[in-house]
């Protein structure tokens, strides 16, 4: 059996960035924080760019995790919602590159057909099958749920990404 690998799961978001930090050893999954970095509606979108970041750099600092997985983003009919994510989505995936993580994108459907076995399955799906397969975790917000979920995926496909990345595909 290898040894355990600290997994960053990041939900990003520019209200709320859920983060989920999990660890994986062979086949068992292990459950070891979770939350959500909030910024304040009315700050600048600058501010509130730098309040993700901050927040995010001490969940690194924090606990240590050794690779990082980010939700791909969606684009919705609101073009100016989705910019606004889509900053957001830099910070999440900057802050761990910054600290030299590998860092893997997994589009929402897969997250929760990894989850739930469905590619549509919803909120309350995927928190009663975090129950199951994290029976400590108990997030307090959608967005670290989530932020679990993608770091469970990346367990589960992380092995088949390190040997296309190996074959050079």
């Amino acid at each position: 059996m290898g040894r355990a690998i600290r997994i960053l799961g990041i939900d990003p978001g520019l209200r709320r960035t859920g983060w989920g930090i999990i660890e994986i050893e062979g086949s068992r999954l292990g459950f070891l924080a979770c939350g959500s970095v909030s910024t304040d509606d009315k700050a600048t979108l600058a501010e509130r760019l730098v309040t993700l970041h901050d927040g995010l750099c001490q969940v690194v600092a924090d606990h240590a995790p050794e690779e990082a997985a980010v939700e791909a983003t969606f684009v919705n009919k609101d073009a100016s919602a989705t910019l606004k994510l889509g900053q957001a989505r830099g910070i999440a995936l900057l802050v761990p590159a910054l600290a030299r993580l590998p860092v893997s994108e997994y589009a929402p459907n897969l997250v929760k057909k990894t989850i739930v076995g469905a590619g549509h399955g919803d909120k309350a799906q995927i928190r009663m099958m975090l129950g199951v397969l994290l029976p400590k975790a108990y997030p307090k917000t959608h967005d670290a749920a989530d932020a679990l979920a993608i770091a469970i995926c990346h367990a589960h496909h992380r092995q088949s990404k390190m040997l296309r990345v190996a074959a050079g595909q």
